[in-house]
């Protein structure tokens, strides 16, 4: 099992790390002593950020492979190895399954699921190349544990898939004895900007069907309990240093987890009735 309890001089590379939860991550990281890179599609937001925190910036699309790839390039030719991936950029804009479009649905794919594939593929090398203790972290989200959540079907299909790799992955790792861990992210109630994703989506064709809400203003979730991204980044660091495959950010979420648990678990004793 990997475990990472100290950061001090390690490489990291945060993906969507000009704001919310990459933000978070990466500033906890700089705190602590590690060489930090954050990748964004924002430009005027990632230097900001990097400038702020005290990190590298480099502009990155993570639906482009190729885009990908040259960050891994540019952070190896900078520091020589990487030993903390964190996949984490994401998008989370809402319509009904019924009513999105096929370009709808691409860009949450591309974003979200590619992304992660495009980290993991360009990185994974990378991360196993010096047999140092390394980690790769992907961001999850609760909805990838549960998918009742109105409006943001898509965004559960692909956190699901998201989840789903990172476990395949953690597994594979581990039998192979790798010298990397694997983990998955799955945060609650954040605040952060990840309501105004559509921001970012590229000008395609017309009749979309997402909009963007702040779930932050819904009165019934304003009750939760929402954490700051720092914070998020204290849950990921203490999660390394346990050796973690999930990092969850909620504790108390676990009776809808559970529910749905318990929903599978009677379904296979139906079946064997």
């Amino acid at each position: 099992m990997t475990v990472i309890e100290d950061v001090t001089g390690l490489v990291a590379v945060v993906t969507g790390g000009a704001s919310g939860i990459g933000r978070g991550i990466a500033q906890r990281l700089v705190e602590r002593g590690a060489q930090v890179v954050i990748a964004d599609i924002e430009e005027g937001p990632l230097e900001a950020a990097a400038e702020e925190i005290g990190a590298v910036g480099i502009r990155t699309d993570v639906t482009d492979a190729a885009s990908v790839q040259a960050l891994a390039d540019q952070v190896v030719e900078r520091f020589g190895k990487v030993h903390l991936v964190f996949n984490n950029a994401g998008v989370a804009p809402e319509s009904r399954i019924a009513d999105m479009t096929l370009a709808d649905w691409r860009w949450i794919l591309d974003v979200n699921l590619d992304g992660v594939v495009h980290g993991v593929h360009a990185f994974l090398p990378l991360l196993k190349r010096h047999g140092e203790p390394a980690y790769l972290v992907n961001t999850s989200s609760m909805g990838g544990f549960v998918a009742d959540m109105p409006g943001l079907g898509a965004y559960a299909t692909t956190k699901f898939a998201v989840m789903g790799l990172t476990e395949a992955l953690a597994h594979e790792l581990r039998r192979e004895g790798s010298n990397v861990g694997a983990a998955v992210l799955a945060p609650g109630t954040v605040r952060s900007n990840i309501a105004r994703s559509l921001r970012t989506r590229p000008s395609g064709p017309e009749g979309s069907a997402l909009v963007q809400n702040d779930i932050s203003e819904d009165p019934e979730l304003a009750q939760l309990r929402w954490l700051d991204p720092v914070d998020v980044g204290d849950v990921v660091l203490a999660g390394l240093a346990r050796g973690e495959t999930h990092i969850v950010t909620h504790p108390e979420w676990y009776p809808m987890v559970g529910e749905r648990a318990a929903r599978i678990e009677a379904a296979f004793g139906r079946a064997a009735d």
